[in-house]
């Protein structure tokens, strides 16, 4: 197969799933050029891109055109997995994902504990204010699958780590600036879990990924996450446990 040709990569800097493109577009050490989407206001001719207008996405192929000139000549690729999986395909040289089989399916079961445990109890705890346990027996299960001697998801970098870092980082992040609609004791309750002994493998992978040349490359900086991510309206909707249990009753 072919490598890509004018690969272009439209991306928003608060998406934790456009980075995960960018940490791949940067470990596969290809040329592309990046377009930032502003999600808020979606200019019309990103529809030709993707239809449904999220992000990522990317195109390749096709004449050497501005990103805001798509040409129908191009290819579009949308949805953060996909595209990861199919730059792991046409860059083998990168080592994306392990040649051995095996790892190679214990990574994509990586992906698939995250995205079927830890992502929506992510939602539901940061954003909705829903109790704590879930997101807690969720971290367990993605921590269970690590190699317990120390690496990454399956020992050696791989897509897997491009598509859980993003997330793991930004939940560390929001606990330690105490950003979300949990309960002021449901905070706490948090940090002091995830600063435990239960919970030392995790943090040892959260802080691995965050050191990793490409995430580092792809972070806009925590601040900037920060002012990005605190005028979300579920993150600013804080409470105290009085101020909960008082909605409760009403």
């Amino acid at each position: 197969m072919a490598p890509p040709e004018n690969i272009v990569f439209y991306t928003s800097e608060y998406s934790p799933f456009s980075q995960r493109v960018h940490i791949t577009l940067e470990e596969a050490n290809v040329p592309y050029t990046a377009y930032q989407i502003d999600t808020q206001n979606k200019p019309a001719w990103y529809s030709q891109v993707n239809a449904l207008g999220k992000i990522p996405a990317i195109t390749f192929g096709g004449p050497n055109v501005p990103p805001d000139q798509p040409s129908p000549e191009s290819t579009k690729l949308v949805e953060s997995i996909a595209i990861l999986e199919y730059l792991a395909d046409v860059f083998p040289e990168a080592n994306l994902l392990p040649r051995d089989p095996l790892l190679r399916a214990r990574a994509r079961v990586f992906v698939e504990i995250y995205r079927n445990y830890v992502h929506d109890q992510f939602r539901d705890v940061f954003f909705l204010g829903k109790p704590i346990e879930g997101i807690l027996t969720a971290l367990e299960k993605l921590q269970g699958a690590l190699p317990p001697e120390g690496g990454f998801a399956v020992g050696e970098w791989s897509i897997a780590d491009a598509a859980v870092a993003p997330s793991v980082v930004r939940l560390r992040l929001f606990l330690q600036e105490g950003l979300g609609a949990y309960t002021e004791e449901d905070l706490q309750k948090l940090r002091d879990a995830l600063a435990s002994e239960r919970f030392a493998r995790f943090a040892q992978y959260v802080q691995d990924v965050s050191e990793r040349p490409s995430f580092k490359k792809t972070w806009v900086s925590d601040e900037r996450q920060l002012q990005v991510w605190g005028k979300h309206p579920g993150l600013r909707q804080r409470k105290t446990a009085a101020a909960s249990s008082g909605q409760a009753q009403a």
